[in-house]
């Protein structure tokens, strides 16, 4: 499972275009999880988590705070998810999550990105039963058996766990997310994630390359480029 969790990364902003929509899309997700779940990180554990991440991201706290005081007024954007599925090139598959607040609009943005490259946009489940919606932790250590031991004290159900150079990556579905992180402050105090994240991992792997490969760096670069794409995960193997 773990070789191919961060098929989905988006790549490291490299202009300052690129990262202002970096910079967009964690605000628009901040905006809406502390308008949902409140403002104060410490009793909103998805708003904290998020905000761990902007910040190994890089985004700035003037962002990060411009979203929740806007979340504090009330009123503002009413954004909802909005999950598209279909095949890219080569026949991989495709999730693409997206914040929106005019999914009539969003949807034709995304059907335009597979129009245009070709691919085939399905309906809600057409791939999403070949992916595990898996949070997934990852973090310098080098027992891996006694991480393990943490969490199945704590009732977590580990799907999966790896060592590999000094660094343990922890499996576990999505409902779990929350209860395996606090296991793993219990057991092992405050913990400096390399990754942190609920993704949808892909159960398999669809090999693409050549002219295939091609068009699948356009693909994502058009959904990339949508400002109420939120994230994209595949099955993609290059």
């Amino acid at each position: 499972m773990g070789r191919a969790y961060q098929n989905r990364k988006v790549s490291m902003a490299k202009t300052s275009d690129a990262k202002a929509k970096v910079y967009s899309k964690y605000g628009r997700e901040i905006y809406v999880s502390a308008k949902s779940g409140g403002v104060d990180p410490a009793g909103n554990l998805a708003l904290r988590g998020l905000i761990e991440r902007a910040k190994k991201d890089q985004v700035p706290t003037h962002v990060i705070e411009k979203a929740i005081d806007k979340a504090k007024g009330g009123g503002g954007e009413d954004f909802a998810p909005a999950r598209y599925e279909g095949f890219g090139p080569g026949g991989c598959m495709v999730i693409v999550d997206c914040l929106t607040d005019n999914p009539n609009r969003t949807f034709g943005d995304v059907r335009q990105c597979f129009t245009k490259t070709k691919c085939k946009i399905g309906t809600q489940g057409t791939v999403s039963h070949m992916f595990d919606h898996a949070a997934i932790l990852a973090f310098k250590n080098d027992d891996e058996d006694a991480v393990l031991e943490a969490l199945l004290t704590a009732d977590v159900d580990v799907t999966d766990i790896e060592s590999d150079d000094g660094k343990v990556t922890v499996f576990t579905p999505q409902a779990d997310y929350f209860k395996a992180k606090q296991a793993l402050a219990d057991a092992l105090g405050e913990i400096d994630f390399d990754v942190d994240e609920i993704q949808f991992v892909p159960r398999s792997v669809t090999a693409i390359s050549g002219d295939d490969l091609a068009v699948f760096e356009r693909f994502l670069d058009l959904l990339n480029d949508l400002d109420d794409v939120q994230n994209v995960y595949h099955d993609a193997e290059f």
